[in-house]
């Protein structure tokens, strides 16, 4: 059985979404955002105290983008991963990783200026920053996204989870309302697949059975 830690909307969810598309088992673990702060325990699991942790037998996965991946492949084939012999397998691998280093990093700065940290430490400059290197980052996705519905081999794959994610992010610290419309397009139809749609309900219950809040 796989068992995924994870938080609300946090990074995690770029699993969950995997696991509910390849329709796969998981054991679902439920923490309070930050974990590393609000379920101490969880540091014995992980020390790293970051989401998502995912285990799988003996396999232990921290990083998100590569979990997709490693699902994708692992208990495929599926059309979520896009193979070497594939043309587009390049730009799935890059938009794989784009989608977590490009554009969520800066989110992650926007997030923690704006919410986590306390009134006092907070940025207003830094925000204004990160969020202008978000918006710029964006410009590459949009392009692909001119000739497709998807951003690579011409179908929904693992790499529309990673970037999806960011998206995701965008609602929830204050960047959704500036997206361009071919991302608002692109995010309607990623939200209206089933396995969106499974995911974002999984976590509900889960959180709603743990007490745990709606958003970070």
């Amino acid at each position: 059985m796989i068992i995924l830690y994870h938080c609300m909307n946090a990074r995690s969810f770029r699993a969950l979404w995997a696991l509910e598309e390849l329709r796969l088992p998981y054991e679902l673990k439920i923490l309070p955002f930050p974990p590393r702060v609000h379920a101490r325990d969880y540091l014995q699991i992980n020390p790293l105290g970051t989401i998502p942790l995912m285990l799988d037998g003996d396999t232990r996965m921290t990083e998100s983008a590569a979990i997709c991946e490693y699902l994708s492949v692992r208990y495929g084939p599926s059309p979520l991963a896009v193979q070497p012999d594939e043309p587009a397998y390049g730009a799935f691998l890059n938009f794989l990783h784009f989608g977590e280093a490009t554009l969520t990093f800066p989110e992650a700065i926007v997030l923690r200026y704006t919410r986590v940290e306390p009134e006092e430490r907070r940025q207003p400059q830094v925000v204004e920053d990160y969020a202008r290197f978000f918006y710029g980052r964006l410009r590459m996705a949009e392009a692909a996204l001119a000739s497709s519905d998807y951003l690579c081999a011409g179908r929904f794959t693992a790499a529309d989870i990673s970037v999806g994610y960011a998206l995701l992010l965008s609602h929830h610290n204050g960047l959704s309302e500036k997206l361009p419309d071919a991302m608002r397009a692109y995010w309607q139809r990623l939200t209206a697949r089933e396995g969106f749609q499974r995911a974002d309900a999984a976590q509900k219950r889960a959180a709603e059975a743990a007490g745990i809040g709606a958003e970070f």
